[in-house]
């Protein structure tokens, strides 16, 4: 099959879902971005991860954490021109092969890409590394959470770690890994955190996503 690049029915069909998206917040009385910030921002709408197996990563998402898969789409390419490059940074003969979002419970959205490049680089950043980046799925209870995981065959890290002291007092973490490699975390902090005291702002949680 021929791959061909995003058409101009394609970025109307996107266009229209980031104005549907911005009306359902307005119905829902989500908060209004700052004067002084992104004009309209409303918060924190996808991650996107690219990942060696699409399929490998579905099933990690899906059948181990038990988040759901919502939609996909794809192929996207551009045979001859700059598209990729001009709209996405990537090598212009790049090939978008799948796209795939899941959403986690309350949280925000996972887009998975799948991707194929004459530049492809294989590489899995530690925490420690510039640019690198974890997952954090909240849990009601990490021990129970330990367990399942280690039931399962999740790489899991040392913890659960609980927090005792400063503004993160209160909370109880967990390491893991995807099976390709992909840091994630498991957290909870049932009781809230030490610095909610007093805050006039809180961090947004999945245990209350309205507010």
């Amino acid at each position: 099959m021929r791959l061909k690049a995003f058409s101009s029915a394609t970025r109307a069909a996107m266009l229209c879902l980031a104005g549907a998206a911005g009306l359902s917040a307005l119905a829902l009385g989500a908060p209004p971005a700052s004067a002084a910030g992104l004009p309209g921002m409303r918060g924190h709408d996808h991650t996107g991860i690219t990942v060696p197996d699409m399929a490998q990563a579905i099933s990690f998402f899906t059948d181990i954490l038990g988040c759901r898969k919502i939609m996909a789409f794809g192929p996207f390419s551009d045979d001859k021109g700059t598209f990729m490059q001009d709209a996405l940074d990537v090598h212009p003969r790049a090939v978008i092969t799948q796209i795939s979002q899941i959403r986690c419970g309350f949280g925000s959205n996972i887009e998975l890409f799948s991707y194929q490049s004459p530049d492809q680089q294989v590489v899995q950043p530690k925490n420690s590394d510039i640019g690198g980046y974890h997952i954090a799925i909240y849990v009601d209870d990490i021990k129970a959470a330990d367990a399942y995981l280690k039931s399962k065959g999740v790489h899991t890290l040392f913890g659960p770690i609980p927090i005792g002291e400063g503004p993160a007092a209160g909370q109880a973490i967990l390491y893991f890994k995807a099976p390709w490699g992909l840091q994630m975390e498991a957290i909870s902090y049932p009781n809230g955190m030490a610095y909610e005291k007093g805050a006039p702002v809180k961090l947004w949680t999945p245990k209350d996503p309205a507010n």
